[in-house]
C-alpha cells in the first residue's frame, strides 16, 4: 500500500521535493555550492587526522583523500536524508492540518532532495579522482545499487523518528547527536579493515559499514574482494529498519493532524 501511494501521487511527490530543494538554499550566499563545500571540508579534516596524524593505511594505491570522499558520499546522503525526513512532518505542520494527502510523501520528498545533493557530490568525486590521478573502474557503475541500502535505512529510520517527533519534540534535539555519533562509529575516516577480526561482525551491525565498504570496493577497491559479509548484514538491518518505520508510521499517521 505504501509504495502504491508513492507511485499514485508521484507528481505531488516531485512537487514537494522541488519545493524543498528551492527552500533549502534560499537566501544563501553560495547556494548549492554548500553541497560541495561541506563534504570537501570534512574530507580535508579527516584526511589530515587519520592519514597524517594517526597514519592509518589506505586501500590499494588510492590517495587517502579519495578513500575518505568515497565514504563521505553515502554517509552524507544517509545523515542528510535521516535528519530531513525525521523533521519533515513537524516542519510541514501547516499543510498536514489543512488538506489530506498521503503523509508518506513528506518524508519521501526529503530523501529525493538529498539524492540531488548526492549526485552533485558524485560529480565532485569524479573531478577529485581526475586531479589526484586515481584510477577509474567499471565497478563505479554499481554505485546506485550500493546506495539503495543507505536510502532504505535513512527512510525507514526517518519514518520512525519523524512519527515520534510529531508528538515528542525532544526527538528534534536527539537527531543531530545520533548523526554526529554515527559519523565516528562508521568507517568514514578510515578503512573498516583496521577493526579487529573478532569485532568485525558486531561492527557490521552498523548498516553504514556495508554501504561504505561497497562504495570503497567500487571506487578504490583495486584487487580487494567484494565485502559480502558486511553488505549482507547491512541489507538485513536496513530491511528491518524500513519495515519497522512503515509499521510505526502507519500506526500513528491518523493522529498527526490532531497532535502536530
Amino acid at each position: 500500500m505504501a509504495w502504491s501511494e508513492l507511485w499514485r501521487y508521484r507528481e505531488l511527490l516531485l512537487f514537494l521535493a522541488w519545493r524543498d530543494l528551492l527552500v533549502r538554499y534560499k537566501q544563501t550566499a553560495i547556494g548549492v555550492a554548500w553541497s560541495v563545500v561541506r563534504p570537501l571540508a570534512t574530507m580535508a579534516i579527516f584526511t589530515f587526522v587519520f592519514s597524517r596524524v594517526a597514519q592509518l593505511p589506505t586501500t590499494g594505491d588510492a590517495p587517502y583523500a579519495v578513500l575518505v570522499y568515497a565514504a563521505m558520499l553515502p554517509w552524507n546522503f544517509f545523515a542528510g536524508a535521516l535528519a530531513d525526513s525525521s523533521n519533515s512532518l513537524a516542519n510541514n505542520a501547516s499543510i498536514i492540518t489543512k488538506v489530506y494527502f498521503p503523509r508518506l510523501l513528506i518524508p519521501a520528498s526529503t530523501v529525493l532532495v538529498n539524492l540531488v545533493d548526492f549526485l552533485i557530490s558524485l560529480v565532485v568525486l569524479l573531478l577529485l579522482m581526475l586531479v589526484l590521478g586515481a584510477d577509474f573502474s567499471w565497478r563505479m557503475l554499481l554505485l546506485p545499487l550500493f546506495l539503495l541500502p543507505a536510502l532504505m535505512g535513512a527512510f525507514g529510520l526517518g519514518l520512525s523518528l519523524g512519527a515520534l517527533n510529531v508528538k515528542y519534540r525532544d526527538v528534534r534535539h536527539l537527531i543531530p547527536f545520533v548523526t554526529q555519533f554515527g559519523l565516528y562509529l562508521s568507517p568514514v575516516g578510515f578503512s573498516s579493515t583496521v577493526i579487529l577480526e573478532q569485532w568485525r561482525l558486531l561492527y557490521s551491525l552498523n548498516p553504514l559499514v556495508g554501504v561504505i565498504d561497497s562504495f570503497r570496493w567500487a571506487i578504490v577497491g583495486g584487487a580487494s574482494p567484494f565485502p559480502w559479509q558486511s553488505v549482507l548484514i547491512s541489507v538485513g538491518v536496513v530491511c528491518g529498519l524500513l519495515a519497522l518505520g512503515l509499521w510505526v508510521f502507519r500506526r500513528t499517521e491518523q493522529h498527526f493532524a490532531d497532535v502536530i
